[in-house]
Formats: C-alpha cells, sequence, structure tokens
C-alpha cells in the first residue's frame, strides 16, 4: 500500500509540475525566434530563419 501512495505522489506532482511550466512559460519558441530575427535585422544583419534557429540551439547548449 506504501508504494502506491508513493505512486500517487509522484504522478500528482509531475501533473503540477507540468501544469505549473505550461501556465508560466513566457512565449512560445517560435515567437522568441522571430524577435531575435527581427531584431538582428534591425541591427541590419541579414540572417535566415535556419540560422536563427541554429544561433538559438547554440545558445540553449551554452546554458547547460
Amino acid at each position: 500500500m506504501k508504494a502506491l501512495n508513493i505512486l500517487y505522489a509522484f504522478l500528482g506532482g509531475a501533473i503540477v509540475g507540468c501544469s505549473a511550466a505550461i501556465l508560466l512559460a513566457p512565449e512560445k519558441g517560435e515567437d522568441v525566434r522571430s524577435k531575435i530575427c527581427d531584431l538582428i535585422k534591425r541591427k541590419g544583419i541579414k540572417i535566415s530563419d535556419a540560422e536563427v534557429d541554429a544561433l538559438v540551439a547554440e545558445l540553449a547548449n551554452s546554458e547547460e
């Protein structure tokens, strides 16, 4: 019976955590990439969407 309670606690925590992450996320990734691309283009730098995606991936990997 104790193992079942631990399982319920884990599942409840996972549901609450996922819900909080979805509700508190500032913006979708697509919107953030679009803003980055617009900002870079306003600065006069020509960049493609694929290059922005690569830049975002590189920045995400550097934080780990």
